[in-house]
Parts: structure tokens; sequence; C-alpha cells
């Protein structure tokens, strides 16, 4: 018998764990990068997921000096992208936040028209391929070229049961993220309101993180409605605990937003007046049965609009897409490369002309390589 063929690996940081597990639904193995700076753990959370058992977790400095080659390189921000600058590789850059959300939560003096025209040439002088998890935020940036909306299967998830006359909300760092989250709607609405609030918040007695996937699924499966406001100006009208609530069977209160995937009535309640939206709960904790029904109309649409087999498709189609682009990037000469004074919230100036310069000397080493 002939010796089996070795996948294909990735690399891919680390952070936003409930995204980077739906890799684990695509025909690679995966490098993932832990150990960053700046984040509250220095692992894997698996609070939130477990490690994909087609994962290894690496550090930074493997990632930088490994022998292995990647087919390709995730990244999530500038910092990362900068962080493996010296490799080679296709790579692609996931946002994950509108351009608007990304200069307040770094309180950066940029304004979005100067940060979208400093990433759009800084993606085309290295050949990085973007992909946006949601048409608002590829908008947002000036990347609405590939848009892979988020993957999820309700067969994960355990049955419906709604025991609980309780709301549920899963966010991490609430204090620090209140506009984003419209949190004083969220207590207006919610006030006298029996709710649950998950994830890592610290200073806030009232929340805690799940203790792990199943600990999370089993909460899922026995609350009777989620919660998700957002400010439209600066997030999607959902992310992905909203929809993973929603493959779980759970209805959704919220505000009006223009990105929300619930139907009014249907799959859940919308509202911008923070008492009916309390209304609304009390009816839900009241009618158990209204909820279920509701939950099983949010469970359709997620199979419908963010099948996790759309998703493998989708992203794998975007890595054949980098791969190309990074084939066909060609680069100005260093001496022609401005680098202006304001950039990108992350910083794109420490490294862009040295980055450069260095992804054009690999690329003339393999044109001229002896095949």
């Amino acid at each position: 018998m002939g010796e089996q063929t070795a996948r294909k690996r990735l690399l891919v940081f680390g952070c936003h764990e409930a995204w980077v597990y739906q890799l684990s639904a695509l025909d690679y193995d995966l490098d993932v990068v832990v150990g960053l700076g700046g984040r509250y753990t220095k692992t894997w959370d698996t609070r939130i997921r477990p490690v994909p058992a087609n994962a290894r977790l690496i550090s930074l400095d493997a990632a930088r000096t490994g022998g292995t080659a990647y087919h390709c390189i995730i990244t999530h921000n500038v910092r990362d992208l900068l962080d493996i600058r010296y490799r080679s590789e296709p790579r692609i850059l996931v946002l994950h936040l509108p351009v608007e959300a990304r200069i307040v939560e770094e309180k950066a003096t940029v304004t979005a028209e100067q940060a979208r025209r400093a990433l759009r040439r800084y993606t085309g002088l290295v050949g990085v391929h973007v992909v946006a998890v949601s048409a608002f935020k590829g908008r947002s940036w000036g990347f609405a070229e590939d848009v892979v909306l988020f993957g999820i299967d309700p067969a994960e998830y355990l049955p419906h049961t709604g025991q609980f006359a309780c709301g549920l909300r899963i966010s991490n760092f609430i204090e620090g993220r209140r506009q984003f989250l419209l949190w004083d709607f969220h207590q207006r609405a919610f006030e006298g309101i029996p709710m649950m609030l998950v994830g890592h918040n610290p200073g806030m007695l009232e929340a805690s993180p799940s203790e792990n996937w199943g600990h999370l699924k089993r909460m899922l499966s026995s609350y009777r409605f989620y919660v998700h406001t957002a400010d439209p100006r600066l997030e999607d009208g959902y992310n992905m605990a909203t929809i993973e609530a929603m493959a779980a069977g759970l209805p959704v209160l919220g505000n009006c937003h223009p990105t929300s995937p619930v139907q009014h009535g249907v799959s859940g309640f919308l509202s911008d007046d923070p008492q009916e939206v309390r209304r609304f709960a009390r009816l839900l904790l009241t009618d158990r049965q209204l909820a279920a029904d509701m939950g099983r109309r949010a469970r359709k649409l997620v199979s419908d609009r963010f099948s996790l087999a759309t998703f493998r498709d989708a992203f794998a189609r975007s890595i054949e897409m980098a791969r190309a682009k990074h084939r066909q990037a060609g680069l100005q000469p260093i001496e022609k490369i401005q680098v202006g004074s304001p950039s990108l919230p992350e910083a794109l100036r420490p490294s862009i002309v040295d980055l450069a310069a260095r992804a054009r000397t690999a690329r003339t080493r393999r044109r001229v390589a002896p095949q």
C-alpha cells in the first residue's frame, strides 16, 4: 500500500476561540498560536470551546521559527500579521469588528477613512486576503468581496427545555464594551427580570464564565430566552453567541437592528423601547410554550442561513483565494512606499516597509528557485 499523504496544515492565531473552533470542520490540521500578549488567558480558553481534535497548540516563537510549511496563515488583526511578517506563506486577515468599533476600542485618533485606506494599501502590498465575518463588517472596512458567515450545527446542541424562567446573555468584558452592547438600554429593559450573565467579566459579581462547552450547552438548553443588544454603528445585530443560542432553540430579545437575523414576533422580539422589551421578556417567562415555538423557528433560521457546511465550503474557497492572491501579488518598489504618520489602530507604521521588502525578496527567491 502507498504511504498515506499527510494532511495540509493551517497556522491560526488563537484568539476568538468560538470562531477558530469552526475551522475544525475543514479538511486541514491546525497549529493554533497561544500565549499572545494582551489576552486575559495565556492559553486556549476551554471554557468557551475545547481544543479542536485536529489542532495542536504552539507558541508564537514556534510559529515564527518552526519548519512547518503552512497551506495558509489565519490572522485576526494587523498585529498578528506583523508577528509573522517573516513567514512567506499565503495569509488571511479575518475582520471581526467594524472599523468604527476598532477605533473606539483602541481610542485611536485616525478617521475611519484613514484606517480603511491604510488597511487597503497594507494588504495590497503584502498580498493578504481579507475575509469579513459579516457583510456589515466587510462594508465598514471596504472589504465586501469575501464574507463568510458563522457556521453552527444545531445537532451539536441539547434538546431545548426552557425549564428555568430566566433570560441568558453571554458576553466578555461588558464594562469595557458598554457602548457596543447598548448596556444602558439592556439594564433598563431587563430591570427586575431574572437574568443570567455568562462570560469573563472581572468586577461584575453577577457574571461568571461557563465551566466548559458542555456546561454552556446545558445552560442554553435550560433558559427561556437569549438577549442581544448592540449599537448599529458599532456591532451587528447578532454575534456568534446569539447564533449559538438560536441553534439551541432560544428565542432572542433585543433592540431593533438592521442586521438582526431575528424576525420580530416569529423567532424573538425586537424593540427600541426598553419598557416594551421588558413586557416581551415577561411574556416569555410566563408562556413557556410560546418561547419553545419561537425557539424552534430560530433554530431553523440557523440551519438555513448559518450552516456549518456552508461555512466549511466558503472558508475553504477563501483559503484558495488567499493562495491565488499570494501568487499574483506584485509589490511596488520599496522606495515608492509612502508610510503616512496616522495609520491603522494597532499601528501599521512600525514594520510596513521592512515587511514589504522581505515579502518582495521572498517572492523574488521563489521566482528564481530551480524547479
